[in-house]
C-alpha cells in the first residue's frame, strides 16, 4: 500500500484578465500549498475502484480521483487497477483546491504503484483533469498564468505568517462564479513582487481576488467574515479561489488561533497554522 498527502492551496491574489476563444480565462495568480489536506492510500487490485470517508462524495467517474486514475491508465496502457482509499478532510466546493490535488496525489501514488517509466509526463495528464491540477504536482508556491497551468515556481519564496482558514457550509460552483466575472487587463500590479515583499499593507492594496465583488454580493456572510478576521489582528485577509474559504494572514498565531475556534464553535470547517518564526506559542 503506498500513501501521500493532498494540500490545500491559496491564492495570493487572482486576477482574472479575459475570456478566451476555448471558453476559458486567461488570469494570474499566485499559489500557495498549506498544511490542511486530505490522505490518500492505494493498493494494486485488477480494477479502479475507490472508497471514500465523506459519504457525500461520488466514487464513481464523475469524481477526479477515478477520472485521474483512469487516465493514467488507459494513456501508459497499463493492465493493472488499484483501490483508492480517500480520507476526506477538505472542504469541497471552497476554492482550496482540495478535488485537483487529490487527482494530482492520485496520478504520483499510482505511477509508483504501477511502477511506470519515470519518463512519463504527470503533467500533461494533470492539465487533461483541472487547469490548476499541475500546481499540485510539485506542491510548491508557484506564480500561475494562462488557465493557471503556465508555472513559475518561486523556490526562494518564504511565508513568514501565521494562516487561518474559515470555511462556512458554502459550496460555490467555479463555472458559474467565472459567468459572473467581468475580465479586466489594465491596473495589475505585478503579483510576484508584491507577493514576495511580505509587506501585509502592501498585500492589502495590491492582491486583489476578482471573485470576490460578484461572490460577496451573493454571499454577505463572506464578506463579514473578511471582516471578521481584519478586525481580529489579520494584516491581510481573502477569498481564496472563487471561494468560500477565506483566509486571514496573521503575524501573531495566538490571534489566528483565537479566531478559528470561535468559527469552529459555530460550525465552520477551519484551519490554523503558525510560520517557524512566530516565538508567540512557545
Amino acid at each position: 500500500m503506498l500513501r501521500g498527502t493532498a494540500p490545500a492551496k491559496i491564492n495570493l491574489g487572482l486576477n482574472i484578465l479575459r475570456k478566451r476563444t476555448d471558453g476559458f480565462h486567461d488570469l494570474n495568480t499566485v499559489f500557495h500549498p498549506i498544511g490542511w489536506g486530505d490522505r490518500i492510500s492505494a493498493t494494486v487490485s485488477e480494477t479502479v475502484s475507490m472508497t471514500c470517508t465523506d459519504s457525500s462524495l461520488s466514487c464513481g467517474d464523475d469524481n477526479l480521483v477515478i477520472q485521474a486514475a483512469k487516465c493514467l491508465q488507459e494513456l501508459t496502457g497499463v493492465n493493472q487497477g488499484a483501490v483508492i482509499h480517500l480520507e476526506k478532510e477538505l472542504p469541497h466546493g471552497a476554492g482550496l483546491g482540495g478535488g485537483s490535488s487529490d487527482a494530482a496525489t492520485t496520478l504520483q501514488l499510482l505511477s509508483q504503484l504501477w511502477k511506470l517509466e519515470s519518463s512519463i509526463s504527470l503533467d500533461s495528464i494533470a492539465l487533461m483533469l483541472g487547469s490548476d491540477v499541475p500546481f499540485f504536482l510539485n506542491k510548491t508556491t508557484a506564480y500561475g498564468e494562462g488557465r493557471g497551468e503556465l508555472l513559475t515556481p518561486l523556490n526562494d519564496y518564504r511565508f513568514p505568517f501565521s494562516l487561518a482558514v474559515i470555511v462556512h457550509p458554502i459550496h460555490i460552483s467555479t463555472a458559474l462564479a467565472f459567468q459572473q466575472i467581468s475580465p479586466q487587463e489594465t491596473n495589475q500590479f505585478n503579483l510576484i513582487e508584491t507577493v514576495k515583499s511580505n509587506d501585509l499593507e502592501r498585500w492589502s492594496k495590491e492582491l486583489v481576488n476578482d471573485f470576490e465583488s460578484p461572490i460577496f454580493s451573493q454571499w454577505p456572510l463572506l464578506l463579514e467574515t473578511k471582516a471578521l478576521l481584519l478586525n481580529c489582528g489579520a494584516g491581510y485577509a481573502s477569498m481564496s479561489g472563487s471561494g468560500s474559504a477565506i483566509y486571514g494572514v496573521f503575524e501573531s498565531y495566538k490571534d489566528a488561533q483565537m479566531v478559528i475556534q470561535e468559527e469552529a464553535f459555530r460550525g465552520c470547517a477551519t484551519w490554523c497554522e503558525t510560520s517557524i518564526e512566530d516565538t508567540s506559542i512557545f
